[in-house]
């Protein structure tokens, strides 16, 4: 292989490459031999290959190839080396030339064919493996050890490893001192010997603040909730960036720790913001052939007061030339201030007035609210709140009125990789809502939950299973006497697809009336299968049973099945799906069609 080509050089035969016209399309074949019979280091190489990739994009001028291929030999011996193969032997020829021999002056004009052939040589193992000092505890790779595949991944890995350890002790300036790699060819085997420096222990010292201009530095040092003073953590400093981001008022939010020490042992810390616009508008849209449109809006204010706070005034019109009751109206506010008790709560302040207009109810509902969001860590919250709630309105045995006091309690556990279109983990949301009923209310609580989890098969996950468990009870007060917003219903596509918005519940005697109402028992479950056909559009299988029951009433179920399209848009797919009532009831086809996974 040649020596390193000089930058001027490459560029002045990039130049006249460039000014000859050349486009050199005739590549005729692309030859890629690897020496031995592992199958899996072969497709490592083919995958780390440029000439490979180029050939695929179809970027086959003659400068496009020449370029890859001086390349291709760093590319493949770093794919080696990864594998613990340190005595590899590489060629590239054009057209018979080896690439590295050819100066950047003399590049051909044309290319038609290359050959690439690698030998990877034995695959070395550690004759020694050694970090020092370490720190207790220090999670060092299993495979960094005598006898090993040498994997230079597994070097950096263990590296990485010790340093983050000492870092995580206070030690912020701890760095590679010495390194010792020695290869002996004869024996196949890889010295690896490291030193670091851990230098002195540190303490968190001041945050400054760059670009926040209409954020307050007071209030975004709050936010961050840096602990200045106590011994240094990168967990600590990326919680506290986590923090900033988790606002909404910066489209960008780093924190980086400065390159000196403030005397005795602070480590000072700068935080480079970028503010986002004051304010976002949305709009979306869902239709379904049995529930009519559904039109949502929303006006967000990102930071109303200098200080963080969220304003956000949402409007929801559903039931739109739909086929089961009358149209519904709701507009609601809320007002969210981060960092209130603690860097990590925040407070949230809401109302929401409603107009129901149902086939057995026509009801008015009005909501206020004032409540807590703690952070515990990036994927699990918890909330509690108290509000008050109040509806009135009229179904088959007259009018109700219904107060209540309600403390709800809640939990979120949210592993999945992709809020809009998840392959992996799952998604857990429980919430407990004690309520103190007022003049015809009962005490009583209402208890929900909702569980979704996802399994990808393949290393892209064109194959996607995903599964979703809806539950809830109300206890302590009597069907009649619970605030009709606690009660359950099932049908439509948060439910069961294929059946008509709310179509399950269950009938009860009201005073010699029978009338129709949610049930005190909810149970409903999903099953999806979905297969990504290209790399936007994919198909989905899915089948949907809901049941709703009620003390003395006995209990309804239904089901639904169908099938379904996606698109992906790039900030989620847009979904279409067509379903059919399996059984209890149904009115034939119905279709769905919404931006994101049905769950």
């Amino acid at each position: 292989m040649a020596s390193r080509l000089n930058p001027r050089l490459l560029t002045a035969a990039s130049v006249l490459l460039c000014l000859t016209g050349v486009d050199g399309r005739a590549l005729d074949q692309l030859d890629f031999n690897v020496a031995g019979s592992d199958t899996a280091l072969e497709t490592s190489l083919k995958s780390a290959s440029g000439l490979i990739a180029a050939k695929k994009a179809k970027q086959v001028t003659a400068l496009d190839l020449f370029a890859d291929a001086r390349a291709e030999y760093g590319k493949l011996i770093s794919a080696l080396y990864a594998q613990g193969h340190y005595g590899p032997v590489i060629h590239v020829l054009i057209d018979g030339r080896e690439a590295a021999d050819i100066a950047p002056l003399d590049a051909p004009t044309t290319i038609n064919h290359i050959v690439v052939t690698v030998d990877p040589g034995p695959a070395f193992r550690f004759s020694k493996a050694s970090i020092t000092p370490l720190a207790n505890n220090t999670d060092l790779p299993t495979g960094f050890a005598i006898g090993q595949l040498a994997e230079s991944g597994l070097i950096q890995e263990a590296v990485q490893s010790s340093v983050t350890a000492w870092r995580e002790k206070g030690f912020a300036k701890t760095s590679v001192a010495t390194q010792e790699l020695v290869a002996n060819h004869n024996a196949s085997t890889l010295s690896a010997a490291i030193t670091l420096n851990t230098g002195p222990k540190l303490r968190f010292g001041p945050l400054t603040v760059h670009g926040a201009q209409r954020m307050r530095e007071d209030r975004v040092r709050a936010i961050a909730g840096l602990p200045v003073g106590e011994t240094f953590s990168p967990t600590e400093l990326a919680r506290a960036t986590e923090r900033l981001r988790r606002t909404g008022v910066f489209s960008s939010a780093t924190m980086s720790e400065d390159d000196g020490i403030i005397a005795p042992d602070l480590q000072g810390i700068t935080a480079d913001l970028v503010e986002s616009r004051l304010h976002r508008y949305t709009f979306g849209a869902e239709v379904a052939s049995q529930d009519g449109v559904k039109l949502t809006g929303s006006w967000l204010h990102r930071n109303l007061l200098g200080g963080g706070e969220r304003l956000e005034i949402t409007g929801e019109i559903a039931g739109i030339a739909g086929q089961s009751g009358g149209t519904d109206y709701s507009l609601g506010t809320t007002l969210d201030r981060p960092a209130t008790i603690t860097a990590d709560t925040t407070l949230n302040l809401g109302a929401t007035i409603s107009q129901i207009n149902d086939t057995d109810t026509t009801a008015k509902l009005a909501n206020v609210s004032v409540g807590f969001t703690q952070y515990f860590r990036d994927t699990l919250t918890g909330h509690v709140a108290i509000s008050y709630a109040a509806i009135q309105g009229t179904d088959a045995a007259g009018s109700y009125d219904y107060r209540s006091l309600d403390l709800p309690i809640g939990v979120i556990w949210d592993r999945r990789d992709n809020k809009t279109d998840p392959t992996k983990l799952f998604y857990i949301d429980t919430t407990v809502t004690p309520f103190y009923g007022f003049g015809d209310t009962d005490n009583g609580a209402q208890f929900k939950f909702d569980a979704r989890v996802y399994k990808g098969l393949g290393v892209d996950s064109k194959v996607v299973f995903a599964a979703r468990l809806q539950g809830g009870a109300v206890f302590g007060a009597d069907i009649l006497r619970t605030p009709r917003n606690d009660l359950f219903y099932s049908g439509g596509g948060g439910t069961v697809r294929g059946q008509p918005y709310q179509s399950l519940g269950v009938d009860v005697d009201d005073g010699g009336t029978t009338i129709h109402i949610g049930g005190n028992q909810f149970l409903a479950g999903s099953l999806e299968a979905r297969v990504k056909v290209t790399e936007k559009f994919g198909v989905v299988g899915f089948v949907d049973m809901g049941m709703v029951g009620a003390d003395g009433y006995g209990s309804n179920v239904q089901t639904g099945a169908g099938l379904g399209v996606r698109y992906d848009t790039g900030v989620g797919p847009v979904r279409l799906d067509l379903a059919m009532p399996v059984n209890g009831g149904g009115n034939g086809l119905q279709v769905y069609v919404g931006l994101g996974q049905a769950f």
